[in-house]
């Protein structure tokens, strides 16, 4: 392991896994396994009888689903944003210019 990596242990339906991470992204790995964990044991909660890779797959497609799906929510509440930005810079330059013709 590097000097600035450290070993982080993980436990995902009760087995525990060891990874090396950088300092200052082992909150976020250690809340990533959790997050991942509590999927898994939703979907064995549901009575699919899948073994550990098939809650590992199926859990990795159902978080990708709900990625995908803000990505697209994002993607639209960018293009609304986009445009409310067009029109209050339209309106701004026509004031600007009413307001250098009145100088005239």
């Amino acid at each position: 392991m590097k000097d600035d990596e450290s070993s982080v242990v993980v436990t995902i339906l009760d087995k525990e896994y060891r990874f090396a991470c950088d300092p200052q992204e082992r909150d976020s790995l250690i809340a990533s396994a959790h997050f991942l964990d509590g999927k898994m044991r939703e979907i064995r909660k549901g009575g699919k009888l899948l073994g550990s890779d098939g809650l590992a797959v199926m859990a990795a497609l159902n978080i990708a689903h709900e990625l995908l799906g803000y990505r697209a929510q994002k993607d639209q509440l960018n293009d609304v944003l986009s445009g409310r930005i067009r029109g209050i810079q339209e309106k701004i330059e026509s004031a600007l210019n009413d307001g250098r013709q009145m100088e005239l």
